[in-house]
């Protein structure tokens, strides 16, 4: 079969298309032909050997597909931690979910990891169950365009949350704001903590989707309430988080772990959010943004718009 290689751990220049082995089906797994596969900024990671676990290369790229399940024909997206860009993937059954008659596969593969890390940053954070009296839930996204930014806004609005959205571009900004954007931030143009501070009368928000390390972790630390979360899914600049954990004690304020790697391990944890996702699912209220689908063969185009911070939502693999 035809899969997505990376040949070297040296970046996406090393990405080769090149036929390998059908995948051995271990108990019990269940084979499903490949139409589209979702590219995360954890894709790119893995081409530098810059995600945790990366086993040697040449391995098959990719961790989230769609396509259909050969024993029983449905229609299944699904999420692995290596070998998704590929004609063929043996998956585990629990992490398998039926792509709606009214998505595309493009629009499957663009959903298992935006939208459970979304969603499960809200869970970690406690925003998925109304706030108390007379309080409202806020949120600062960063990345607020990418995927998980664009996922985390829908949801965000099913849940009423006060939304504050970082990114580069005032038209990405505005194109985000029609998915339920309430605040938008072009970082290059205002300090994001400064307008956090400001719009928000001195008081912060509640929880922080942070992604990218380095200082913005100490920094999305500042933009918190009292009591308030960083939820840390990511370091896209490449550098480990810088965090005093005496800063900490000022606001009760914690900064909490998110690799959807683990989670999905836990099946109480993925169905109960599978639960609630395919309910809004099932009343048209989430629909994955796809910015770019490009053809295998292009796969170094994908991944380097990724790396450059130039896509809009979702990026997929036509396989």
């Amino acid at each position: 079969m035809k899969a997505l290689v990376i040949t070297s751990l040296s970046g996406p220049d090393a990405l080769a298309i090149q036929d390998t082995p059908e995948p051995t089906l271990k108990p019990p797994q269940t084979l499903v032909r490949v139409a589209a596969g979702g590219l995360n900024f954890a894709d790119f990671m893995t081409t530098q050997g810059g995600y945790p676990g990366t086993p040697p290369p040449p391995l098959i790229a990719g961790r989230e597909f769609a396509g259909t399940e050969e024993t029983t024909g449905r229609r299944v997206m699904g999420y692995i931690q290596w070998g998704a860009f590929a004609e063929k993937v043996a998956a585990y059954p629990h992490m398998l979910w039926t792509v709606p008659d009214h998505w595309t596969d493009e629009e499957g593969a663009a959903f298992p990891v935006n939208y459970f890390t979304a969603y499960l940053g809200y869970w970690q954070a406690g925003m998925t169950q109304p706030p108390g009296a007379g309080r409202t839930h806020r949120v600062l996204i960063h990345a607020v365009a990418g995927g998980v930014g664009t996922a985390a806004v829908q949801i965000g609005k099913l849940l009423d949350i006060e939304m504050y959205g970082t990114s580069s571009s005032d038209e990405k900004l505005a194109r985000v704001k029609e998915l339920g954007l309430q605040h938008a931030i072009n970082y290059k143009q205002q300090d994001y903590e400064e307008a956090v501070k400001n719009l928000t009368r001195g008081e912060g928000v509640d929880a922080v989707f942070e992604m990218l390390g380095g200082e913005h972790t100490a920094k999305s630390l500042r933009c918190l309430r009292d009591f308030g979360r960083v939820i840390q899914y990511g370091t896209a600049t490449g550098k480990p988080p810088q965090l005093d954990v005496r800063a900490l004690y000022a606001k009760s304020a914690s900064v909490q772990g998110l690799w959807l790697s683990y989670l999905s391990q836990k099946p109480e944890i993925m169905q109960a959010a599978w639960t609630q996702l395919s309910q809004w699912i099932a009343q048209h209220k989430l629909t994955p943004v796809i910015g770019h689908v490009f053809p295998l063969d292009r796969a170094r185009e994908a991944y380097k718009l990724l790396q450059e911070g130039k896509n809009y939502g979702k990026v997929v693999l036509k396989i």
